[in-house]
């Protein structure tokens, strides 16, 4: 079973996002780019799920850090946002996101973007 980390400081949405997840993929909530950091002494998810406005590390300093590291820097990023000025979308991509998802999000969407970078990820 694939493992997702879900990175986000928003309650609401790490529940929604483990509740869509959860049947198919082995899912990790964090509620800080930091939980997530020390998560990943332990655990090499096969993709993670991050919001970029939290506090203390945002979401495009994390992504930043975590290209950086040789251990960690082929996994897929997708994040989560609520931001939907297009500069937000082309920095994410700069840095290497793999793709976008707005907030508020369906399960059925996350899902269907969740399995399409996995799976594309598994042929490249």
């Amino acid at each position: 079973m694939k493992t997702i980390f879900v990175v986000d400081d928003s309650d609401t949405c790490l529940i929604v996002a483990e509740e869509a997840l959860e049947s198919e993929y082995r899912v990790i909530t964090l509620s800080c780019a930091a939980k997530m950091f020390a998560m990943l002494d332990k655990i090499t998810p096969d993709l993670i799920l991050m919001d970029i406005c939290m506090p203390e590390i945002d979401g495009f300093t994390a992504l930043e850090l975590l290209k950086k590291n040789m251990k960690t820097n082929n996994i897929p990023v997708i994040f989560l946002s609520g931001q939907t000025e297009k500069v937000s979308e082309s920095r994410g991509f700069e840095l290497g996101a793999v793709d976008f998802i707005l907030k508020p999000f369906s399960k059925a969407v996350l899902n269907k973007r969740v399995k399409t970078n996995l799976d594309t990820d598994a042929v490249a």
